[in-house]
């Protein structure tokens, strides 16, 4: 029976050892605990300025340190694009209800 996807990433990240992954920026050995889609995050991995293992299945892993630094920056980056009060704008020319 074959696993959906979701299912059988997680169980590639499971804590044995013989299944572990490693994190996969050069000259770090420690166990990943996070698996990405390289199309999404490989752009803030790079601004990160961390050197990044080619892997087959277009997965970057990253060990909790790792992460942390580069959802730092992802989350740092999306509040300069986020539009501020974009709702609010949409309605601010209405006063009352039947204003229209």
């Amino acid at each position: 029976m074959k696993l959906p996807k979701e299912l059988r990433e997680k169980r590639d990240l499971s804590g044995t050892a013989s299944k572990a992954k490693l994190c996969s920026v050069k000259e770090c050995g420690k166990t990943a605990i996070r698996s990405l889609s390289e199309n999404k995050w490989s752009q803030y991995v790079e601004k990160a300025k961390l050197k990044v293992d080619e892997n087959k299945k277009h997965k970057i892993y990253l060990c909790k340190a790792h992460y942390k630094d580069v959802n730092k920056l992802r989350k740092s980056e999306e509040k300069l694009y986020q539009q501020k009060g974009f709702l609010d704008n949409s309605l601010a020319g209405k006063k009352g209800k039947w204003d229209y």
